[in-house]
């Protein structure tokens, strides 16, 4: 794997390293060691996918509370998104500032989110498929959101008019939720 630092702390890009021959290639896509290596959690506790009919839908942005904050280690597996970390830290130099990358089946990219951002994504194609691996359990109490266009993030969506649920619709600006 190759492990990149993104422009926030903590938050980082996890390409595979193809080891390819003419039957197709082979890649490792986590290791507890190469985690533990870079500094990151090498405990996930529970996976989830996420299956998106329609380009454009948007999921996020979501984070968990405390006592139970989350990291997410997410990977595209079929088709394509613009996946979205957003610095919610208090106290960090780079507070409410993103970071974005896109993950697609093809280039198997992963991003790890640390607990204290914020999350989400955009799909860029039809009937896409997201897996997370997390390192805290589900705790629907301590289910945060924020507004996917709050202007205190000026988070850069690549497709206009996206689709969302009532949930992601009604949250209120980080300032009102964080």
């Amino acid at each position: 794997m190759i492990f990149t630092p993104t422009a926030l702390d903590g938050v980082w890009q996890i390409d595979l390293e193809l080891r390819s021959d003419p039957r197709g290639h082979f890649a490792r896509s986590f290791c507890a060691g190469e985690f533990a290596a870079h500094g990151l959690p090498s405990g996930f506790v529970q996976c989830n996918v996420s299956f998106n009919v329609r380009r454009g839908t948007l999921r996020g942005l979501h984070w968990q509370a405390a006592p139970h904050p989350e990291g997410k280690l997410v990977r595209c597996t079929r088709g394509a998104i613009f996946d979205v970390a957003v610095d919610l830290r208090p106290g960090s130099p780079t507070r409410h500032r993103w970071v974005g990358a896109e993950l697609t089946a093809q280039n198997g990219r992963a991003l790890y989110i640390p607990a204290g951002f914020a999350h989400g994504f955009q799909t860029l194609a039809d009937a896409t498929e997201v897996f997370y691996q997390m390192t805290e359990s589900y705790h629907g109490d301590l289910a945060r959101g924020a507004r996917w266009d709050d202007p205190a993030f000026g988070i850069v969506w690549p497709l206009p008019d996206p689709i969302l649920s009532e949930r992601d619709l009604t949250y209120p600006p980080v300032v009102a939720s964080a």
